[in-house]
């Protein structure tokens, strides 16, 4: 399934052509656009019992969304293993069968959770053994003998010991478990200890309209790295679905968000104030008949030529949303601008 990287339309970038990515220095090509398989894991908790999952997912849906997608040309699918603690991983290997080598599968490690009692425990194993035991289960779940890129899932990871895990995933590229490699981080210094490897070829981080991440940006550029962009959506709210107090199910992550997850507050409804820069901007993205979601993936790849956004989906209909926005490709150098200036003028209103 190797193929031999190719310089696209925008030079040394990395890019294919509008609709394809290389996966940094890899020669991995994928589609513009991923699936984020974390919402498809189903119901799942943490620690203390907080929800961890989006909420009840229908398997069989899960499966024809999935198959959706590869029928409409999208090959690169971004799961974890504590994604429903191992289920996100089953679903997706079941779904793909024998079109296993038609995709690019990414997966995660780091994290730890009782599969049986579907539950985080709160902690993280960033030791070389559990590296490879965790890589030994994934390939397991989702049925098949190697991953495409393997990611480390722990973001705040001590750069040293990260360092060893890196040369660890130099041993799976050698032993053949593995194509490539990548770091799950929104840390730069981190993400550049991985990069560092031959065999580095991502860095997944956040980063959407609301969200920016230019020193990352910056980073895979100047490195040559893939930006693998989870919370492309920014955890639903550039759908235009939380509007009118909509409040998520119980059982969504979203009802009650931890710290890291900005936008929602405590009783799980939208943040006022994050609508507001949506509704702000919301014209622009919605130009020439796109949606907002199509929208907000549309100004991600015209942030940058490396982006492989990775929005989260549960149905057929969210799939084939997000895969439309391939139709459009990225906004014009006037509308990314534009929205730039909008946002900096409402930030500057409420004091940010």
């Amino acid at each position: 399934m190797e193929t031999t990287r190719t310089t696209g339309t925008t030079g040394t970038t990395g890019t294919t052509g509008t609709r394809r990515r290389t996966l940094g220095r890899s020669g991995i090509e994928v589609s513009a656009l991923g699936l984020g398989c974390w919402a498809i894991g189903g119901e799942w908790s943490g620690p203390a019992g907080e929800p961890y999952g989006w909420g009840a997912v229908d398997d069989e849906e899960s499966v024809r969304a999935i198959r959706r997608a590869v029928d409409l040309g999208v090959d690169f699918f971004d799961t974890a293993d504590n994604y429903g603690t191992g289920h996100s991983e089953r679903v997706l290997g079941r779904a793909l069968g024998a079109r296993r080598d038609d995709v690019v599968i990414a997966t995660k490690w780091g994290n730890l959770f009782d599969e049986e009692k579907r539950a985080a425990l709160g902690g993280a194993d960033d030791s070389v053994a559990y590296a490879r035991r965790a890589l030994t289960a994934s390939l397991k779940r989702l049925g098949t003998d190697h991953v495409d890129l393997y990611q480390l899932h722990i973001g705040d990871a001590d750069p040293e010991r990260a360092a060893q895990l890196r040369d660890a995933c130099e041993d799976f590229v050698r032993e053949g478990l593995i194509r490539a490699y990548g770091w799950s981080t929104d840390d730069p210094d981190r993400a550049a200890v991985f990069a560092e490897g031959p065999h580095c070829a991502a860095v997944q981080h956040r980063c959407n309209v609301l969200q920016d991440a230019p020193r990352m940006l910056a980073l895979c550029a100047e490195l040559g790295l893939a930006s693998v962009l989870r919370s492309p959506l920014a955890m639903g709210l550039l759908t235009g679905k939380f509007g009118a107090g909509r409040v998520p199910a119980a059982g969504d992550i979203r009802s009650a968000p931890p710290a890291w997850l900005p936008g929602f507050g405590t009783g799980g409804g939208a943040d006022p104030e994050w609508l507001g820069r949506v509704d702000a901007v919301r014209s622009v993205l919605t130009g020439g008949g796109r949606s907002l979601a199509q929208g907000a993936l549309a100004w991600l790849w015209a942030r940058s030529p490396l982006a492989v956004p990775v929005p989260g989906f549960r149905t057929v209909a969210q799939v084939e949303e997000n895969v439309g926005a391939l139709e459009y490709g990225p906004l014009s150098a006037g509308e990314l601008a534009e929205v730039e200036r909008i946002l900096g003028e409402v930030r500057g209103t409420d004091g940010e």
